[in-house]
Formats: structure tokens, sequence, C-alpha cells
């Protein structure tokens, strides 16, 4: 499906909203009262569809003040987050850039995602970790202010350590699953040498204990999974510090479209302003490679910019589209 309209017609709000009704949550913030429209108090966002042979129905709605709900085939879900369990898409926006150019935590979180959506089971693992660590830097600041002892601590570090090795290994088994992929669709893009890398290793009990003091005194654990970092390449390039910015444009989009060929479900793609930075060259690789995918919904100013006749065409104005 393509979607035309002129900048700021409304393009990039439709695919939010495709986003939040199957995601439950924003690509582009975590503040849910932006997504509500200027001088109203709620929202509601409503898709219709298929998986396979089954129907999809989802409602999500948004009040002022309140937790998002979210219903799926007329049943109610525990949290809108819950979505991302039942229903797979994968977005570009222009923002997704930080993906590459960003700082760590950007890809962390990428990555930590891509977790649940490959290996479903491991899907808990990131927040398990997160969760623990939290309670070991809550006892560190206790301890800090004298409010509590060393073994108050212990506990949490040994959680840290076995939660993190846990997630350490579902990192290298995504990265290690995506990145022949993730290469194959940089060359066809003209990335060349693409590879992604993850050398890292969790911090045992002992390593933890051993710089307790200083984790005492800073409130916080300063070595672990946390702290990990992702590194996507061209060759001997590293595309966050020596990569143009087209580069880095078509690394995530590899990395998307890797993701979205390992999948055992098609997922949604969600393209926003994708083709506007490609040449007409690698604009047909892209179309010529989403047509054989799943349902692809991608915006552009001009029909023009896709080289090949979509199958359908969206025509957005301001409050409408047709």
């Amino acid at each position: 499906m393509l979607v035309v309209g002129r900048n700021g017609a409304g393009k990039t709000n439709l695919l939010e909203s495709l986003h939040l009704a199957t995601q439950g949550f924003s690509p582009r913030t975590r503040h849910d009262a932006q997504l509500i429209r200027f001088g109203e108090t709620a929202a509601r966002v409503a898709v219709s569809g298929h998986r396979g042979t089954a129907p999809v129905d989802v409602t999500l709605t948004l009040r002022e003040g309140q937790a998002k709900e979210a219903s799926l085939n007329g049943a109610r879900l525990p949290s809108a987050e819950a979505l991302r369990r039942e229903l797979s898409t994968l977005v570009f926006t222009p923002d997704r850039l930080a993906v590459v150019k960003g700082g760590p935590a950007a890809r962390r979180a990428y990555f930590d995602r891509a977790i649940g959506r490959l290996f479903p089971a491991r899907a808990a693992v990131p927040q398990d970790y997160l969760a623990a660590l939290a309670q070991r830097n809550a006892a560190l600041r206790r301890t800090q202010l004298g409010l509590s002892d060393r073994s108050a601590i212990s506990p949490w570090t040994e959680q840290v350590a076995s939660l993190g090795a846990a997630l350490v290994d579902a990192r290298r088994s995504t990265l290690t699953r995506i990145a022949p992929t993730f290469a194959e669709r940089a060359d066809e893009l003209g990335l060349p040498d693409a590879t992604l890398g993850y050398d890292a290793d969790a911090p045992t009990v002992e390593q933890l204990e051993s710089r307790l003091p200083r984790d005492i005194e800073r409130g916080t654990t300063g070595v672990g999974a946390h702290l990990d970092d992702v590194s996507i390449a061209s060759g001997d390039r590293d595309l966050r510090q020596f990569g143009s910015q087209g580069e880095q444009r078509l690394a995530v989009l590899s990395l998307l479209l890797a993701e979205a060929a390992l999948l055992d479900t098609p997922p949604l793609l969600l393209l926003d302003d994708v083709l506007s930075e490609l040449d007409p060259g690698r604009r047909r690789v892209l179309a010529e490679r989403i047509a054989g995918m799943g349902q692809t919904v991608i915006t552009a100013t001009h029909a023009s910019a896709l080289p090949v006749a979509p199958a359908q065409v969206v025509e957005v104005e301001p409050g409408t589209a047709r």
C-alpha cells in the first residue's frame, strides 16, 4: 500500500496509528498525552484485518491521565503492550536512524525487542534483567544512606549475574540469526560487507562483588548487560562514527528487512519517508524486495517515488484519507 500526500498532510499520523494499534505504543513518543488531539480528552484507534485466515480486530483507547486500554477480537488485554506478543509490526521512521547513529541505549533497545520477536520464549529476559538491576541499585542506595547493609545487596547481585548471563546469551543468539540476512539485504541496497558485532560477557557474582564499594559509593551498578553495545559496520567502518546518513539509513532498512524475513509470520511493515533519500536504483531494489513480503505500508509525497505499481494507493489530506 502506497500512502501519498503533501508534507504535513497526515501520512505519518496514519502509520503511527497502525503501529499504536498493533504494538500498543507509538514509535514517535512514549508520552501518550501527545497522541490525543489538542482540545480533546480521549482518542481511539480501531483496526480490522486478517492474520492468515483468522480475523483480527483491535481497538485501542487512550484517555488523559489513564492507562491505555486495548482489546483483541473482543477480549480485553491486560495491557496495551500485550499486543506485541500477538501481532508483529516493524517500522522505519527517520527517527529510527538513532539505532545506528545514536548511543548504545538505542541499539540495546532495538535488539532486545528483536529477542522477543525472534525467540518468543525469551521475550521477558530483558525486562527481568532490568527489574533485578533496579532492585540492586535501590539496595545500593539504601546502603549508601545507611538504611541497610551489604547483606541486602547479595540476593540482587546473584539475580543480576544470572539474568545478565541469560540476556547476553539471548542477544548473541539474536545477532547470530539476524547477521547473515542483514548482510545480504545491505549488499542488495549497496552497503557492502555489513556486519553486526556484540563483544560482551555477563559479569559474574565475583566481578560484581569485587566492585561493590564503588557501586555503593555511586548508588548504581557499574558493569553489566545494561551497558553493552552492538556494533553496526560496513567493512572496517563503524557506521555510527564513520557512516554517512545515507549509509545509516540503508543499515536500518537492512535490519528491518532481515528481521522481517526471519519471522514465522510476515509482519506488518511500516516505512515512513523511506524513499526520499534513496536513488532510483535502490528504490527499485527495495520495492522488489518488499513486494514478496507481507503487507507493507509505505509513504511518499508523490506516487512516482515508488518505481513499481502498488497494490493500493491511499491519498491523504488533512483529516481525510481515500
